[in-house]
């Protein structure tokens, strides 16, 4: 069995976290082998009594040979893989697998995180249009995550405007959440990438969402946020991408709408205003 066998397999497997594929992981390479002993896995995971009682379990039912069988068609990319990117190599807690439908190419390149309110006024939506469309002839790929409102807008004006676009989403890559967006999400699919570190059959569930803001922070070279409210994601992801050491820029809003205020204050903080789509692609120059 290859090492990305490995961890897909412990991904779909019941009771086995991210900490403990980790764990896992670091002895295959260290030792450079790669263990097959669902024994030993569990020891090396260091799982509780009760997670190793799930664990074997599951291992052995006929419900996770039916779960491995429905993933042999996905496609995937583990971090063990050459073209695991590596600006999400780097950042805060990468992924161990990530499931892909679409163009997989587009995780190379320039990509240009959008983020915002999911409460987006009509000015977040124009403000999209009128930063993105410009930046058509760039080569740049908008990373966003399919939520409601600036995320929505986000994709929708990429693939307007001819530009490639990769949702990160916070289900499996079988459902469309929200379902507003699920026209959205097939068109992205065919047309981008849409990209999901869960497995099929995963619902929606808050927690999600926080998790899947770091991947888009660790994707992208820039992130930019359209309307935020003083505590929001839209900053979770922000802050992230900071500690990533990627550029942040912010648009700026009225001093007395709610959903400027994150925006001017990371602004205030130094993050850099964006007032045309120039300022966007002034922080890809190195790249090139």
């Amino acid at each position: 069995m290859q090492l990305r066998s490995l961890l897909i397999r412990l991904t779909l497997v019941k009771d086995f976290s991210y900490a403990a594929i980790g764990r896992v992981l670091k002895h295959c390479v260290h030792e450079h082998v790669v263990v097959t002993d669902p024994g030993l896995l569990g020891l090396l995971g260091q799982l509780t009594q009760q997670q190793m009682t799930g664990f074997m379990a599951d291992w052995y039912s006929p419900a996770f040979a039916h779960r491995l069988a429905r993933h042999a068609a996905v496609e995937t990319v583990t971090i063990v893989d050459p073209d695991y990117p590596l600006a999400l190599l780097e950042s805060y807690h990468p992924p161990l697998v990530l499931f892909l439908k679409g163009h997989r190419e587009l995780l190379t390149g320039r990509l240009l995180a959008v983020v915002g309110a999911r409460q987006a006024t009509t000015y977040a939506a124009r403000c999209v249009t009128r930063l993105l469309a410009p930046l058509a002839s760039d080569s740049v790929t908008v990373v966003s995550g399919l939520a409601a409102g600036t995320d929505g807008y986000a994709h929708q004006a990429a693939l307007a405007a001819g530009m490639p676009t990769i949702a990160v989403i916070g289900t499996g890559l079988d459902w469309a959440y929200p379902r507003q967006n699920a026209t959205l999400q097939r068109q992205i699919a065919r047309d981008g990438l849409l990209v999901s570190e869960y497995p099929l059959g995963t619902g929606p569930a808050r927690y999600r969402f926080p998790a899947r803001n770091r991947i888009i922070a660790g994707l992208c070279q820039t992130l930019v946020v359209i309307e935020a409210r003083e505590r929001s994601g839209s900053l979770i992801t922000a802050n992230l991408a900071l500690q990533n050491d990627r550029n942040v820029l912010a648009v700026p809003g009225p001093i007395d709408a709610l959903l400027s205020v994150g925006c001017n204050q990371l602004i205030a903080a130094g993050a850099k205003p964006v007032l045309n789509s120039r300022h966007i692609i002034e922080e890809f120059l190195p790249l090139i």
